[in-house]
């Protein structure tokens, strides 16, 4: 039995979608990031960039248990376990880790600031407003470039590529995108949210997301907090 400790956001929805994929058992433990919950010291053991995912698998390599933090690191490590969801070739596994690297170095990393600068900044900032938008807009041309070309993003089958990027377009009209102007994204979109697996994924932990109104998750997330000494 795998333990989760994650939270329902689009890093948290990666793992959760890639168990559902795989049908591995897990048992997900809810870090409330606007509680504080990713600075505890249990959490920093086995996440000590205090973000979430993170997992622990008992039966890890060779039977011994291993903890991993980073969503595109646990992505690769559930898929080589499961002989699933990475390709079946070399070279299509380097096609899939390629797009997963897109995700991890790019696509989420500006999405999100796309999507604080728009909804979470205590003030609006033009200059950044604007940057983060036509970024994510960028991103999703090239995403729908490649889209136009095959029916996945690393190629003809649905991969761990898909399961790293998708969760991240589910905020499209928060980074200010309409999948009308992306139509290779909105028919991959489609096809990918009506996956039972995936459904299921989204949901976990989902009921216990709160919006972030109060000041003092604001704080947790974007404020000094982050930057204390532990």
């Amino acid at each position: 039995m795998i333990d989760v400790y994650s939270w329902a956001t689009p890093n948290g929805h990666k793992v959760h979608i890639m168990l559902e994929e795989c049908g591995l058992p897990y048992t997900a433990h809810a870090i409330d990031i606007g509680a504080g919950d990713q600075f505890t010291p249990e959490f920093l053991k086995i996440s000590p960039n205090n973000k979430i995912p993170a997992i622990v698998d008992p039966d890890g390599p060779d039977g011994q248990p291993i903890s991993l933090f980073e969503s595109g690191a646990i992505l690769i490590y559930l898929a080589g376990k499961t002989g699933r969801l990475l390709g079946h070739t070399d070279v299509q596994k380097y096609e899939v880790l390629q797009w997963v690297m897109f995700q991890m170095g790019g696509l989420g990393p500006m999405l999100g600031q796309a999507h604080h600068f728009r909804l979470y900044a205590p003030e609006q900032i033009e200059y950044a407003v604007n940057r983060y938008s036509n970024e994510a807009k960028r991103l999703y041309q090239v995403m729908d470039k490649q889209l136009g070309r095959h029916a996945y993003l690393a190629g003809d089958e649905y991969t761990i590529a898909d399961i790293a990027c998708f969760p991240w377009t589910r905020s499209h009209k928060n980074q200010g995108i309409d999948l009308a102007d992306y139509p290779n994204v909105a028919r991959w979109f489609d096809a990918i949210n009506a996956r039972a697996a995936v459904q299921r994924g989204v949901a976990v932990l989902a009921d216990k997301r709160k919006p972030l109104h109060d000041d003092r998750a604001r704080e947790l997330l974007f404020g000094n907090s982050q930057y204390a000494k532990r």
